[in-house]
């Protein structure tokens, strides 16, 4: 199950990567470098891969709970936050986005690296390739996410969202409207054939 296992740096972090988890990349970092989690804040660190982010915010928040839908990612996230220091302030739980959450979980912060990637089909995919297809247009996830992440936000909170260029930054901004919530890009980096890998942040 664990055969081949990588290495992921991020500052004075270390994680390491299971070969059937995703694999932080020029999109985790950037969303790393932009997170602003505040003490005492509490956090939802949705798809958590690996772990990194929510790790990460876990220095200044109070509680994280991370999630994501592949078990694979779930345990190698839970063994990096022992790995970090990060243990005693992180929940994991395994669950298709929101559904595995009480209806009442309300957080400070939501993080999603979501997949993002257009991909003719999502069926059959192995656990990694599920972490980074979103389906023909890209947009399986992000749109349910959109849907479902304002009742889980305290009036005061927002999100994070990383998608590309490839799947409509406008579309994104134009859902979170339709939401009554305010979406703007806070971070982008330029990536092969023509894509922009875009940070999102959203409130109400």
């Amino acid at each position: 199950m664990r055969s081949r296992i990588k290495k992921a740096f991020f500052g004075d972090y270390v994680f390491d990567v299971w070969e059937n988890v995703y694999e932080p990349a020029e999109d985790s970092f950037l969303f790393a470098e932009n997170l602003d989690v505040k003490e005492g804040e509490q956090v939802l660190d949705m798809g958590t891969g690996c772990g990194i982010l929510g790790i990460i915010a876990a220095q200044e928040a109070v509680s994280v709970l991370a999630l994501d839908v592949s078990p694979y990612a779930v345990r190698c996230a839970r063994k990096n936050a022992v790995l970090n220091n990060a243990r005693s302030k992180m929940e994991f739980v395994q669950g298709d986005l929101f559904t595995s959450l009480r209806g009442t979980s309300k957080f400070d912060v939501i993080l999603f690296n979501s997949p993002y990637l257009p991909t003719e089909n999502t069926e059959g995919k192995s656990w990694l390739e599920r972490a980074w297809t979103g389906g023909e247009t890209g947009r399986n996830l992000i749109d349910r996410f959109i849907s479902e992440a304002p009742q889980h936000l305290k009036p005061t909170g927002y999100i994070l969202l990383m998608q590309s260029t490839l799947t409509s930054v406008d579309e994104t901004v134009y859902k979170f409207a339709e939401q009554r919530m305010q979406a703007s890009v806070i971070g982008e980096l330029d990536a092969p054939f023509f894509e922009t890998i875009t940070l999102i942040r959203a409130s109400i």
